[in-house]
Parts: C-alpha cells; sequence; structure tokens
C-alpha cells in the first residue's frame, strides 16, 4: 500500500503532488510520510515553517458541512501595512470570527495571542521541552536510536530536537498554560502570521472543546496512538487554516505566505535531523492533513468532531484510511513482566513502546521499505540496560499475513546492517510473528534471545 493516501478529490490530489514536489527539493523524498517526541502526556501543538506548502497547494476547496467556508463578503484582509495602523485585536477579533465560522467551533473564553521573535519564540520551546520531557526518557529514547542505528553516536537528542522546532515552528499553542504563539521575523503582523494564527487559534478552539492535555494522557509508553492523534489535531488545524486562507488572503498574500514555506535556511536545517526525529513533528502535519482532509469532505466537520471522541488509534490507520473506517484495531502486543529478572542482576526496562507502521517503516528504510511496513498488525519493542554499560533490545511484532511477516523479516534483516551491537531476527509462536532482539555484543545478544525463550 502507498503510504500517501490521496483523497479523491481534485484540490487533495493537487496538495499531494505539491507536497512531494516541494519535499524532494528538500532531500526528503525517501520520508515524506516522516510525523512529536514521544512519551510525554502533555504537548504544545504547531505550525511548521517546513510544510504550509501542503496547505498552500489545496486549491480552493469549500467545507462540506455549515458553517461553510466564508463567503467574498466577508471582511477583506488586512494587509501588512494596514495591520500596522489597525487596531490589532481587531485584526484577530476579525480572525476570530472567520476561524469560527469555517471550523463550527464556538470561542468559548477569551483567546489573546502573543507576537514573538524568533530567539523568544526559541526560549517558549525550550522551555515546553525542558517540562514536558523527563531527561531519563530522553536518554532512553538516545540510547534506542543510537542503538538501532538511527542516529548519529555523537549527537544528543534534545539538542537534535530543539533545533528541528527551533528551525520550523512559525507558530505554537501550548495548553498547559493556554497560550498562543505566533512568530514575527520583521517584527509585524502580515499575511504569514495571519495565516499561522488561524492554525493556531483553531488550536485554542480545539483545546476548548475537547481538552487538548486530556486527550493525549496515557500514552506515554504508545506513541504509535500518540502520533495519530496528533495527526488528527493537527491535520484539524493544517485544513482549517487552508480554508481560511482561500477566504481570506488575495493572490499577492498567498505568495508571501510560500515564500515564507520555501525558506532555504529552514529547508536545510530540516535536512540535518535525522528521519526519525522529524516523524516527530511531521508525520502529523503531512500524514494529518491528507487524512483530515479526506474525512472533512466526506463527512463534514462533524465527522472531525466525533474522531476526538473515538480517534484514530494508530498510524496505520492514519497512512491507511479504509482502515480508520473499517476501524481495524492495532493487535495489543506484550512482553514479557519479568524480562529483566531474566536478564539477571543488574538489569532493567528502561523503555517500553509501540512504534507503529510508520516509525517501523522509517527503521526499515523508509518509504521505499513501505511494503514491507504495510502489513503491520501490532508491535512493544523495549530498551534494557545493564552493567557496564550494556544494552539489549527487544521488539516484538506481529503482522496481518504469514507473507507480511516473511516480508518484514527480509527487510528487517537488511536494516539490522546499520544497528549498533549484534542483532537477529527470529520466528516467535505461529507465522505471524517476528522478533527483532540486537545486544550490545554478542554474549548480550544470546543473553536476550534466551530470556525470551527464542534460541535455538
Amino acid at each position: 500500500m502507498g503510504t500517501l493516501r490521496r483523497p479523491d478529490s481534485r484540490s487533495s490530489r493537487i496538495a499531494v503532488k505539491k507536497a512531494i514536489s516541494t519535499q524532494s527539493r528538500a532531500s526528503l523524498a525517501d520520508h515524506v510520510t516522516i510525523g512529536t517526541m514521544r512519551h510525554r502526556s502533555r504537548r504544545s501543538w504547531f505550525a511548521l515553517l517546513a510544510v504550509p506548502f501542503v496547505a498552500w497547494s489545496c486549491g480552493s476547496p469549500t467545507p462540506s458541512s455549515a458553517p461553510p467556508s466564508p463567503s467574498p463578503s466577508v471582511a477583506p484582509s488586512v494587509t501588512a501595512s494596514a495591520a500596522a495602523s489597525e487596531d490589532l485585536a481587531a485584526v484577530y477579533a476579525r480572525i476570530n470570527a472567520q476561524v469560527q465560522a469555517i471550523r463550527g467551533l464556538d470561542e468559548l473564553k477569551p483567546i489573546v495571542p502573543k507576537i514573538v521573535s524568533p530567539d523568544e519564540l526559541a526560549t517558549v520551546l525550550r522551555a515546553s521541552i525542558d517540562r514536558d520531557y523527563p531527561p531519563a526518557r530522553i536518554a532512553a529514547n538516545e540510547t534506542l536510536y543510537k542503538a538501532l542505528g538511527l542516529m548519529a553516536q555523537d549527537a544528543k537528542l534534545a539538542d537534535v530536537f530543539s533545533e528541528l522546532l527551533e528551525s520550523q515552528v512559525a507558530g505554537l499553542y501550548d495548553p498547559t498554560t493556554e497560550s498562543l504563539y505566533v512568530l514575527s521575523k520583521a517584527g509585524g503582523v502580515g499575511p504569514v502570521e495571519r495565516f499561522f494564527y488561524s492554525h493556531e487559534y483553531d488550536h485554542a478552539l480545539q483545546d476548548q472543546h475537547f481538552d487538548l492535555e486530556a486527550f493525549q494522557k496515557g500514552l506515554e509508553d504508545q506513541s504509535d496512538a500518540q502520533m495519530a492523534r496528533q495527526a488528527l489535531v493537527e491535520g484539524d488545524a493544517y485544513t482549517t487554516m487552508t480554508y481560511w486562507m482561500q477566504a481570506n488572503l488575495t493572490p499577492a498574500e498567498r505568495g508571501e505566505v510560500l515564500a515564507a514555506a520555501n525558506d532555504p535556511e529552514a529547508f536545510a536545517a530540516l535536512q540535518r535531523i535525522p528521519p526519525i526525529i522529524q516523524t516527530q513533528v511531521l508525520f502529523a502535519a503531512v500524514q494529518g492533513t491528507f487524512f483530515v482532509a479526506a474525512q472533512q469532505q466526506t463527512g463534514g466537520w462533524t465527522a472531525i468532531d466525533k474522531a476526538f471522541s473515538d480517534p484514530p488509534r494508530s498510524t496505520e490507520q492514519i497512512m491507511h484510511p479504509d482502515k480508520w473506517t473499517a476501524r481495524e484495531a492495532p493487535v495489543a502486543v506484550a512482553l514479557p513482566d519479568d524480562l529483566a529478572m531474566r536478564m539477571g542482576k543488574g538489569w532493567t526496562v528502561a523503555l517500553e513502546d509501540t512504534w507503529g507502521e510508520q516509525q517501523l517503516q522509517i527503521w526499515l528504510g523508509g518509504v521505499k521499505q513501505a511494503a514491507a511496513a504495510a502489513g503491520w498488525g501490532g508491535d512493544r519493542i523495549a530498551l534494557l540496560q545493564g552493567p557496564s554499560g550494556a544494552w539489549a533490545i527487544a521488539w516484538h511484532t506481529v503482522w496481518d499475513t504469514d507473507a507480511d511477516a516473511a516480508e518484514f523479516e527480509t527487510a528487517a534483516d537488511a536494516a539490522l546492517a546499520k544497528a549498533t551491537g549484534k542483532g537477529s531476527v527470529l520466528p516467535g509462536e505461529g507465522g505471524t510473528t517476528r522478533w527483532v532482539v540486537i545486544g550490545s555484543d554478542a554474549a548480550v545478544l544470546g543473553k536476550i534471545a534466551n530470556a525470551l525463550g527464542l534460541a535455538g
């Protein structure tokens, strides 16, 4: 199955085509389905400089349910020069009303935006990272990424993620503090700032109606489900932002937005980020937009509202909307509760997670390995740490069919070549199960295989 699922509408097909073209120019063609750092119960919601082209290129669709997109009779857009002299409160009030009319959600309490400089936004982002990411979790994920060959050995995960956000984020809504920030590089409020404000304002409306903190609660060790929910939240905001732009920006102003999206410095920074880290942001923006736009065009905003109460459960459902329609649930996969004890004295489980089809695809090699990941049924991965710096990975995967499991095994054998340490792909019970086991050395590999009862 392809990873970029095209909705049937002509505007969505145009969006896909232009998104692929733009990402190819950024050397991201092999990772186009790549979507935030996992293991936090709270998160802020971002609008990204590097992906507005997805929304910009959606043509001029009309939302398929009441309330409709604003008609040409809506008050005209405010230009950058006019915004400089007009009361900004009036500018925001106008956009607020327009977004509420498009999205069909009322403002339940006042929302006051903060226009910030790049340095000010960077300070906010660093504070968010420090608040939301426990150091032990960051360290465990860093070890896991490096062990799987997904990150340079001399890199620091917190630094890499900070660089990604600080180079790409154009706006932020923080549900913890109920604060809305929009980046302004020139200090004014022009078309670009208003464009991103409409996105973040939609997040604020979501928070008031659906409680974004509660929406992600309890998913600290379920990053696949977390990413799926992020895709719904971000896809909603990008789709709303698209409708707002088409109704309220002139062609010249849309050109300014596109120019901001094509910032060469932002693209260069993005190229420096490992795909597994890019995934923590871009999947929700790109795949989430395709998913929500397709659902909204067929079921209206009512369908999106309902999805917040019955959200997508996996990135598989986002990547293959037919699985969402069928409500094909992930297979619950477990690891032994006493795995650390089986490994012996001094061993602990530093991290457990469910990666899902999207991240597993990246480990296998990106879009070129989409078919090998597409038969995913469920998974559970653990990082164990032992004495003297020893570590081990136990990854239990379940596939839809025996053939899917065999295809994964072939791709996983190749992916193990980039892993640190020694690894192997081993069969489990039944033809649809495969284990990936990796040890910091050959002796640890044998130990983890024995602990799992997989040693032959």
